[in-house]
């Protein structure tokens, strides 16, 4: 079953065309990557999926209804959203912030129950913020505050997952950690993933974790190709989005053809 469809979605601010007739389809449990230059759209888009943005002509569907018909409430347990950047505010602690991914299921001024703290705890653990909880996360590094508003994201227990470039800031560790954690829920409670990414090389992951991924590669408010990620980050297409020369590199391993992409030149 399809849970996410945008047909012909146009977008634009003010006199600026940001998107133009934009379609694509995600089905449950299935991953997809946004790729493209800075301001080619990606955000715009997710944008347009959480309901921030109106789509100026165009549908999108969750679920095979219109995002329109969604209240907030509704659309929050149906979509979760990890923003590119995040203003810190008041000195929360990080098992409160966590919790906040619930607002939506007991209100604003009602208190929360066991199921909300008990999917907190799941999130915390899940990211990797065990002893962190009672931590003020306006003290907290740029890559731990990512960690902290993925496991916000994942105690909403929403079954389609917007992220917006989840591992900026992160190192090496904790990258790695964050890919492992979204790919074992995908495979274990059929999550479903849209990013927009500047990592070529993160939807190869998923795919060998034989993970159903595609790559909708963006230019200038237009999506060029959708496909497997072999398929659409060639040499060619990267060549003609970045201007970087670049090769898809296959390494045998385990018995499974490993893909990932390796750059050298700039035009």
């Amino acid at each position: 079953m399809r849970l996410l469809e945008l047909s012909k979605v146009c977008f634009s601010y003010g006199r600026k065309t940001v998107l133009s007739d934009i379609s694509l389809q995600l089905k449950r449990g299935s991953v997809m990557f946004l790729f493209g230059p800075n301001g080619c759209g990606k955000s715009t888009l997710l944008g347009c999926v959480t309901g921030f943005n109106r789509p100026e002509s165009g549908s999108v569907l969750i679920s095979g209804k219109p995002l329109r018909e969604y209240n907030s409430r509704q659309l929050a347990a149906l979509v979760s959203y990890i923003p590119q950047s995040h203003t810190k505010t008041f000195p929360y602690k990080v098992s409160e912030v966590v919790l906040m991914g619930r607002t939506f299921s007991y209100g604003m001024f009602s208190s929360p129950g066991q199921k909300d703290r008990s999917l907190a705890a799941e999130a915390l653990e899940k990211a990797g913020l065990i002893g962190f909880e009672n931590r003020p996360y306006t003290e907290l590094s740029g890559g731990e505050l990512r960690l902290v508003l993925i496991a916000r994201a994942l105690c909403q227990n929403s079954p389609l997952m917007l992220l917006d470039e989840p591992t900026s800031h992160l190192d090496f560790k904790h990258e790695i950690n964050v890919m492992n954690t979204l790919a074992k829920l995908v495979k274990e409670t059929g999550l479903t993933l849209l990013l927009a990414s500047h990592s070529l090389n993160h939807p190869f992951f998923f795919e060998s974790e034989g993970i159903n991924t595609s790559v909708a590669l963006m230019d200038k408010g237009r999506i060029l190709q959708t496909g497997r990620p072999e398929s659409v980050c060639t040499r060619e297409n990267i060549y003609g989005v970045y201007g970087i020369e670049a090769r898809l590199k296959v390494h045998h391993e385990d018995g499974k053809n490993r893909y990932y992409v390796i750059s050298w030149k700039q035009e």
